[in-house]
């Protein structure tokens, strides 16, 4: 069993534009943590740590830029060390190309001080289709390895489109899980990832999976924010030691998968109010002893 197994990690919509950078109020007493001092904990046997505070890239419409990757290099420069990418995203080159020039800046030493996770889509989420798109996001990144491969979504679709939403009738009729998780395990054998898990799973498919696996899923990321609270899923990810990794604490208003009923509550404005902070802290205040993860939004 893991101590921190139904903390959530929280993606956070932010823009790292200020000068200090963001800084992010735990509810310690009067302490704040600081973007240069970003705690690591544990997770299990299969992924010793993990960054606290990470930044994520799914900004939508999905695309790369020479923006984002001066987003990702300015948030590196602040003191991120956890980066959360996708083959969706199309933002794997631009993690890559942050990360190669903040070592020739010397801002960290080598690609080894980084936490880069990165998602298998659902057209490649087909038995024989795995360790090749594994390999193509490691040819994205320029890099040997990522920390943590996840199966974006429970389904499939027909292989050779990177696209959010995708048309119904693209869907195949079943996913094979069994298939595509033993892909996983060998991306893990290869060496081509450090640690796998799971994105987007219930509490019903995450024990599914665990009857199934072999290596055993480090973490599930699903959205997570007041509106959806994912209690069952908490439930089963402490009793079998999975990490859980939320996104959308915000609710993620305006994107297709978002609802603009956490950041147009009210009720949560005043509550976060009545506390002289900002809905974004209060709603990261609420956890102290979780895992955090920021989504930063360039542009």
């Amino acid at each position: 069993m893991v101590q921190h197994a139904a903390d959530p990690l929280v993606f956070l919509q932010m823009k790292p534009h200020t000068p200090r950078g963001p800084t992010i109020t735990l509810s310690r007493g009067s302490s704040t943590l600081q973007m240069g001092s970003i705690p690591e904990v544990p997770t299990s046997a299969l992924l010793p740590t993990m960054p606290r505070i990470g930044m994520g890239t799914a900004a939508f419409p999905f695309t790369s830029s020479e923006e984002t990757t001066a987003a990702l290099l300015r948030a590196i420069e602040l003191g991120y060390r956890h980066f959360d990418t996708a083959r969706l995203y199309a933002t794997e080159g631009c993690v890559g190309a942050a990360v190669t020039e903040a070592v020739r800046r010397g801002l960290i030493a080598s690609r080894a001080d980084v936490f880069v996770t990165s998602k298998l889509w659902c057209s490649d989420a087909h038995a024989g289709r795995v360790v090749p798109a594994a390999r193509e996001t490691l040819r994205n990144l320029g890099m040997e390895y990522v920390d943590l491969f996840l199966v974006h979504w429970p389904a499939s679709v027909m292989p050779g489109k990177y696209e959010f939403p995708f048309p119904k009738e693209e869907m195949a009729p079943s996913f094979d899980m069994e298939g595509v998780w033993r892909g996983m395990e060998e991306c893990h054998r290869l060496g081509l990832a450090r640690a796998i898990g799971v994105s987007n799973f219930s509490a019903e498919k995450l024990e599914q999976l665990l009857s199934l696996a072999a290596v055993r899923p480090a973490v599930n990321q699903v959205e997570m924010n007041p509106m959806w609270q994912q209690r069952k899923l908490r439930e089963v990810c402490r009793r079998e030691g999975v990490q859980l990794c939320g996104y959308s604490p915000l609710g993620a208003k305006g994107t297709p998968w978002g609802s603009p009923a956490v950041m147009d509550s009210d009720v949560l404005h005043q509550i976060a109010g009545s506390k002289g902070k900002t809905l974004a802290q209060e709603l990261v205040s609420e956890h102290p002893n979780d895992l955090l993860e920021m989504d930063v939004r360039a542009g």
